[in-house]
């Protein structure tokens, strides 16, 4: 599964490598958690870098869901899949796992360290309102920061490779370069396969445990 994860690359080497354009919006995550507005690249909008919020809850789901599973993606998310695909971007993800001295957490990138994105899905929602004076009105349609529409997405997981299987059983779909955009103009699920690439791992604070602590020193070994 994928509980956390960072993307603090700089802007302007965000929009060389995924081809968006960057807003003011855009700032570093070193330990991105669910409910968070964070960034992805949409089917809908697949120029732009926008912020929707960690985790989506279907009618038939009782609570959010950050990670939704290949396994059951028709069954489960057939009309996400079908309609609402986005590209979620990383840079590293955190699991927690006893290698032998207690439950601790890694850090987990690709070996050459380039940032990736994992596949994700995505949908709209309506906001709960609360009529709290004439400023609550006309911000806009929906309540999202710079003319966003309100919406929120879930990271998709697989199988783990046998890098990751150290660690979890299962692990984010992390998409090959050339199967990003493929992934956003179409729902084709054989690009939804445990990633074949070279990966690393490396312990790290356990500051990181709690998503109030987002700072740079989260990302370094210890």
């Amino acid at each position: 599964m994928c509980g956390r994860y960072s993307i603090y690359l700089p802007g302007d080497e965000i929009e060389s490598r995924f081809g968006v354009r960057v807003s003011a919006e855009y700032g570093p995550h070193y330990n991105a958690a669910p409910s968070q507005r964070l960034p992805v690249v949409t089917n809908h909008d697949p120029d732009r870098l926008s912020h929707y919020e960690w985790g989506f809850r279907p009618d038939w789901a009782d609570s959010r869901i950050i990670n939704a599973r290949t396994e059951t993606l028709q069954k489960k998310f057939g009309e996400q899949a079908d309609r609402r695909r986005c590209l979620v971007l990383a840079d590293g993800y955190y699991e927690w796992a006893d290698l032998g001295d207690g439950k601790r957490p890694y850090r987990i990138t690709r070996a050459d360290g380039e940032p990736f994105a994992m596949a994700g899905l995505w949908e709209p929602y309506e906001p709960e309102t609360t009529q709290t004076g004439l400023d609550a009105f006309g911000a806009g349609e929906g309540g999202g920061t710079n003319g966003e529409p309100d919406a929120r997405f879930t990271i998709l997981t697989t199988e783990a490779n046998a890098f990751q299987s150290t660690y979890h059983h299962r692990m984010p779909v992390v998409l090959a370069s050339d199967g990003e955009r493929r992934w956003l103009a179409e729902p084709d699920e054989s690009l939804l396969t445990p990633y074949d690439g070279e990966m690393d791992a490396y312990p790290v604070s356990k500051r990181v445990n709690s998503p109030a602590n987002d700072d740079p020193d989260l990302v370094d070994p210890v």
